[in-house]
């Protein structure tokens, strides 16, 4: 295509780096080349004709434009209640995101050139484009059923994307674990007191059955906490390597390479 229009461009990365790192990599690619910029994904659920009512709402002042659906129809009720739920939990722990809208948006030069100032490799678009501020503005549409393919996320992917943007904007999960344990020393302490009650009074105590659930009770909550803050620490382990997010095979703008 780039041979016959040359308003049509595009790069080739050197392996899939994933669908944040493509949207940095596309932007990067591109930032000195416009003053507006429309991600969309390619699986043409999302409706083109949105892009002019971007552009107009561009016009009226507005340096970025979220592109969100207006129904979730098209989506089964599992997909549906996940979403909620997850756009819930986001809300709770004080991340700001835009209801129903994904990565359909656009924005101008500007924030484009802050956007690029993050270089954090676990990136979660959707919480830090809301971040960097400027006025921006909502346009809702109909987003269509997929007509050909195969989604390429699945729930495994959902779920591990959804973890992403938790932890990385809030350690509301080390305070989860740390309410837990809490709790679980005060129930500890209590069945402490209890078990003196007992003991006291002369009862028979039973203990195999108190004993076994305690230890199985302690030991999830302990691997539930190192689970989670071997989370963080892998996540700041994977920062300070710095390596690159992505890397540009071929781009036909320049015809070079480039890593970023």
């Amino acid at each position: 295509m780039s041979l016959v229009d040359p308003y049509i461009s595009g790069i080739n990365f050197s392996r899939n780096f994933g669908h944040q790192n493509a949207i940095i990599g596309g932007l990067t690619a591109t930032r000195d080349y416009g003053d507006i910029f429309i991600t969309i994904d390619a699986d043409l659920q999302d409706d083109v004709g949105t892009i002019v009512k971007m552009i107009d709402a561009y016009d009226q002042g507005y340096d970025v434009v979220y592109g969100a659906r207006n129904t979730r129809e098209t989506d089964t009720k599992f997909k549906r209640w996940t979403a909620e739920m997850f756009y819930h939990v986001m809300k709770s722990i004080g991340v700001e995101m835009v209801p129903e809208s994904a990565d359909y948006r656009l924005t101008s030069r500007r924030v484009v050139d802050h956007l690029l100032e993050y270089k954090e490799r676990n990136l979660f678009l959707r919480g830090i484009v809301p971040k960097i501020g400027f006025p921006s503005t909502v346009i809702y549409y109909a987003r269509k059923e997929r007509e050909a393919g195969k989604t390429k996320y699945p729930l495994r992917k959902m779920i591990s994307f959804a973890w992403d943007g938790i932890t990385s904007f809030s350690v509301a999960p080390m305070h989860v674990v740390l309410t837990m344990g809490v709790i679980t020393t005060l129930i500890s302490i209590l069945m402490m007191l209890y078990t003196g009650w007992q003991y006291l009074s002369g009862q028979t105590i039973q203990g195999w059955s108190s004993l076994m659930v305690s230890i199985w009770f302690l030991g999830g909550v302990q691997l539930i906490g190192l689970s989670i803050i071997g989370e963080y620490v892998g996540k700041v382990f994977n920062e300070t390597k710095a390596r690159p997010r992505f890397i540009i095979q071929d781009n036909l703008l320049t015809g070079d390479c480039c890593e970023k």
